[in-house]
Parts: C-alpha cells; sequence; structure tokens
C-alpha cells in the first residue's frame, strides 16, 4: 500500500498529462506521449514511494547483489544500500529533502519544455512502449530508449505499473548490445526494512549542489565548449572548481581538471566498467600541463571530445 502523500501528486500528475500530451502531439509529433508519461512518473517514484528490496547489477562477467531500503516521509527521503556480495560496504543517505528535484529529474519532466515549445529529453531519444513484463514478482511496463544520435547509449527499462518505480534497466551499446543490466530481484512496498550487516559504512551528505562544485579547486577558469545536445549543467559551479557534471536526463558524466607540476606525454588512457566510461587525457592549455578526466555513462567518443573541448575562460 502506498503512502498517502503521493495521492495528491498523481492526481496533479493526471490533470498534467492530459494537457501535456496534447501540447506533446503538437509540438513533437514523433513522440511517444504515453513512454513519456511513464517517465515523468519514474521521476517522482523516489519522493512518493517507500521500499525495500534486492538488487543485482551485471558487467560482463562480474555481478554483484545490494540490498536496498528507501524510506519517504513527509518532508524527506533517506536510503541505505548495503553489499551483499564482496566486502560488505554500506551507504546511508538521510534526509534528502523532497522538494529537491535534481537536474536528470527535472529533464524527465516536459511541463515547462512543452510551455516553451520544446520537445526536452525527446529531441534526444525516441521512446515507444512495449508489452507488459514481470520483474521481481511485479507487472511492469517495458520502454525502450534509443539515442537519435551517436553520443549517447540506449536503455531498456521496465517501470512497475503501480508505482512507477524502476524496476529493471539495461544499458544498451552499439548492435543494443547489453553493457550492463540493473534489476530488483524482490522488492516490498512499505514494509519494515531487514538489517543486513556491513563491515564498512559511509554516510552520504546531501550537500547544496553549488557548495558541492567548490570542493577542489584550479588557479584559472576554465570551461567545457562542447556537449551533445540536451546535456545541461547539474549545477552553478564556482569559476574555479575542478569539476564540472551534467545529465540528459538519463545520463550523467562528470569532467575533472588537474592542473600539474610536470608536462605529461601526450596520451589517453581508457577504462570501461559496464555503461560506465573513465577517459583521461594529459594535454597543454595555454602552456600549463593539466589532466583532464571525464567519468559518465557516454560511450568513448563522446568522452573523448568532451575532453577535448576543455579551455581555459578569457
Amino acid at each position: 500500500m502506498l503512502i498517502n502523500p503521493r495521492i495528491p501528486a498523481l492526481v496533479c500528475a493526471v490533470v498534467l498529462l492530459a494537457v501535456g500530451t496534447r501540447a506533446l502531439a503538437e509540438a513533437c509529433p514523433d513522440a511517444d506521449a504515453a513512454a513519456l508519461a511513464w517517465l515523468d512518473k519514474m521521476s517522482r517514484s523516489l519522493h512518493e514511494v517507500s521500499y525495500h528490496g534486492v538488487i543485482t547489477l551485471q558487467r560482463g562477467d562480474d555481478m554483484q547483489v545490494i540490498q536496498v531500503s528507501h524510506r519517504v516521509d513527509d518532508a524527506a527521503a533517506s536510503e541505505t544500500l548495503t553489499r551483499l556480495t564482496g566486502q560488505g560496504a554500506q551507504v546511508d543517505r538521510t534526509a534528502h529533502p523532497l522538494e529537491c528535484v535534481h537536474p536528470g529529474h527535472r529533464l524527465l519532466r516536459l511541463g515547462s519544455e512543452l510551455q516553451a515549445g520544446h520537445c526536452g529529453i525527446a529531441e534526444q531519444y525516441r521512446f515507444s512502449v512495449g508489452a507488459d513484463a514481470r520483474v521481481a514478482g511485479r507487472t511492469a511496463v517495458l520502454i525502450q530508449i534509443a539515442p537519435r544520435d551517436m553520443y549517447r547509449f540506449g536503455y531498456s527499462m521496465a517501470l512497475d505499473r503501480e508505482t512507477g518505480l524502476l524496476l529493471r534497466s539495461e544499458t544498451l551499446g552499439r548492435g543494443n548490445n547489453p553493457l550492463e543490466t540493473f534489476q530488483f530481484s524482490r522488492v516490498v512496498f512499505d514494509a519494515e526494512a531487514p538489517v543486513a550487516a556491513a563491515e564498512l559504512v559511509h554516510r552520504a551528505e546531501h550537500p547544496h549542489p553549488d557548495e558541492a562544485s567548490r570542493r577542489g579547486a584550479v588557479s584559472r577558469p576554465w570551461q567545457v565548449t562542447w556537449l551533445p545536445g540536451g546535456f545541461t549543467a547539474t549545477d552553478s559551479p564556482a569559476a574555479l572548481a575542478a569539476r564540472r557534471t551534467f545529465t540528459d536526463g538519463l545520463a550523467v558524466m562528470s569532467v575533472f581538471l588537474e592542473e600539474l607540476g610536470r608536462e605529461l606525454r601526450p596520451g589517453e588512457g581508457l577504462v570501461r566498467e559496464g555503461g560506465t566510461t573513465s577517459y583521461t587525457r594529459g594535454m597543454l592549455l595555454g602552456g600549463q600541463p593539466v589532466l583532464i578526466t571525464v567519468i559518465g555513462e557516454v560511450p568513448v567518443n563522446t568522452a573523448r571530445m568532451v575532453a577535448d573541448s576543455v579551455e581555459w575562460m578569457q
């Protein structure tokens, strides 16, 4: 049974959907309004639904099993993630304000984009609704997501038909080759969460995005001059912040700049783990040796082009 605070939110969503579907059909004739409505519902579920369960994360031959407990009260959401394989690490995220809507979730909500005459995330991806499936014993709606360009991955998602919670997600590379798969093997709503023992516990903070971006600094202002269409900053970083983070609503990537005391031999490094790319490049910016690192859910060529676009600001 779902918690009471989500009832007014769902009423509002139904009203907005009725208006938004008509506007979507006029502004974006090839967009699947039903699929986008499900993504909107998914973006709201983390602020409306309490649940706990067990998740598997498959990346090639590596599989991790994680217990998750997500709790929502009148003002905040809290979450505990406990790894059940390997080292028993645990992450506690507490008191995430419900009024804090991250840019990725905001991009999945099309109301303001449609009012401005834009298609929002539908400009970057094609969406379609498939047949229902069963995931973790729940009826799920399948959403197929195909990129409109070469700069991002595709996805196959299964959303809980009752709550909109993401029950399964596949990140798809070239030729729809699965890169990683996240899936609930068991999920229960509004029940007392079990307690799992952990050897290492990390309590995650939730600083304001602008405050987080100021951690670490460089001596000169810099900028990323090229991004794939649809990517937007997740915060308003200080000019000397060493990190910039961007999202298109589905994928997230961060760019880091490190000033070096000596020049590196030109070259690049690459690590790929499932759908996550870590690309590093040593270069000279205005005679200053620097190390640029791009980490995110994007193809290698996208990470390389983003790294190449880093410049000092004039």
